[in-house]
């Protein structure tokens, strides 16, 4: 019944900057670490970025540090994934992903496809 909804992605020019969103339905949104993973084509999905039931800790992988920003708005049950100084190696399908922070259990959404390409 857990449901996220990415939307935002598609195609940008090098050093341009994109805003991906994730809407979460059916959970409680407050209970849940929310990350950004990514995966490009013969790669290993890696995670890009994560941020805590409050937004007061974030964590971010080297590669997009000081370029991304990961923020949540609790009230509309959304992170979202601020991306600048894009370049094409951030090319990839990039996933949202809900972690409960009660037991182990996790949500996935469907991802959503960025490309950066001139």
């Amino acid at each position: 019944q857990v449901q996220l909804v990415e939307s935002g992605g598609g195609l940008v020019q090098p050093g341009g900057s994109l805003r991906l969103s994730c809407a979460a339905s059916r959970l409680t949104f407050r209970q849940y670490t929310m990350s950004w993973y990514r995966q490009a084509p013969g790669k290993e999905r890696e995670l890009v970025a994560s941020i805590s039931t409050t937004g007061a800790s974030t964590n971010y992988a080297d590669a997009v540090k000081g370029r991304f920003t990961i923020s949540r708005d609790n009230a509309k049950a959304t992170v979202y994934l601020e991306m600048n100084s894009l370049n094409p190696d951030d090319t990839a399908v990039y996933f949202c992903n809900a972690q409960w922070t009660v037991a182990p259990r996790a949500y996935w959404g469907q991802g959503t496809q960025v490309t950066v390409s001139s």
